[in-house]
């Protein structure tokens, strides 16, 4: 995986006069370190690079799009990623289903801002599962145990945060109020519950996550279920949550499923790319050369072209819709 998102790091090499020719750089915002939004954005951004010069597709060479300079890019993730393509700073990123709704509609965390009305659908990828992570050891045995303890709930502007402050919430939990909280990302939280400083952390990622795995092989950790209750609750507030399990042996000694809430992630991009540059990084998405790309992330086995166009809330990209009506996804 670190091959793959140095690949497309590497794309950033190319000489000055190279780039002159080049038809577009494309940038996909992404997650921290720790999480699989990043890793995701590396492995996109290879499937779609194919820099000038480059040998051709079926002589060994990159099958993404003619000229298409794309790279990953460490963010904050889903919050920030969409205010980056709304801003301009970012021509697509990674995003919860759910986040992408409400920025482009103004409500929920969006609630009194304005539309992020530049967002547009490219795919849907896979499932992420809110992670409840407690120490091996913890006496926690439900949500309402973690009053008075030290959390961590994310970084700042992340889905990752907007997810865990609507589960503690949903128990009478107030952030800084009846618990402190620690906005770090995954692999800080990881290193905190293992140097003992952290009592408990949430998280939104796709199971298995590589820091929670760490964590999990190298001093053990134990995942907290969310009780349908309490799911009922944050689904009222969120509907593109739903109920579903971290299948037993995600994680080492793990043995049985939790059961727990999951939301899209989902590819996003801005209304401002072209039509035929977005044709061709979709259906570049869908060749049989990034299927094999795919295999080289935890994740990878779940992005699927029939699943593409699940729990889309906002507008596809015109390119986007062309290639899914030509894969007869759409009538």
């Amino acid at each position: 995986m670190k091959r793959l998102v140095i690949a497309a790091l590497a794309a950033l090499a190319v000489s000055a006069s190279g780039l002159a020719h080049a038809q577009s750089f494309f940038r996909i915002v992404s997650g921290s370190a720790g999480g699989n939004y990043f890793p995701m954005a590396g492995v996109l951004a290879n499937a779609i690079s194919n820099p000038p010069g480059s040998r051709p597709c079926d002589k060994g060479g990159p099958c993404g799009v003619p000229g298409l300079i794309a790279i990953a890019q460490s963010a904050n993730g889903s919050v920030a990623n969409v205010n980056a393509i709304q801003s301009g700073t970012a021509e697509s990123g990674l995003a919860q289903s759910d986040v992408a709704y409400w920025g482009y509609t103004a409500t929920g965390v969006f609630e009194g801002k304005s539309k992020l009305d530049k967002l547009r659908f490219l795919a849907s990828l896979y499932p992420e599962h809110i992670h409840i992570v407690l120490p091996k050891d913890s006496p926690v045995q439900k949500l309402e145990d973690l009053k008075g303890k030290r959390i961590g709930v994310g970084l700042p502007a992340s889905g990752a945060q907007v997810g865990a402050l609507l589960i503690l919430n949903a128990v009478g939990l107030e952030k800084n109020v009846n618990f402190q909280a620690e906005e770090l990302n995954t692999s800080q939280s990881a290193e905190r519950i293992q140097d003992g400083q952290l009592d408990a952390f949430l998280t939104v990622t796709g199971a298995p996550s590589s820091g929670i795995a760490q964590l999990a092989s190298v001093s053990g950790m134990r995942l907290l279920a969310i009780p349908k209750e309490v799911q009922d609750k944050v689904i009222a507030q969120a509907p593109f949550y739903f109920s579903s399990d971290i299948p037993a042996g995600a994680y080492d000694g793990q043995e049985q499923a939790v059961n727990t809430l999951a939301v899209g992630a989902q590819w996003l991009v801005s209304a401002d790319q072209p039509e035929d540059l977005v044709y061709g990084i979709t259906k570049a998405l869908w060749n049989d050369t990034t299927k094999k790309l795919l295999k080289h992330h935890a994740k990878g086995k779940d992005v699927t072209l029939e699943t593409a166009l699940g729990g889309r809330g906002i507008p596809l990209h015109p390119g986007a819709e062309r290639f899914y009506k030509e894969a007869g996804l759409i009538k």
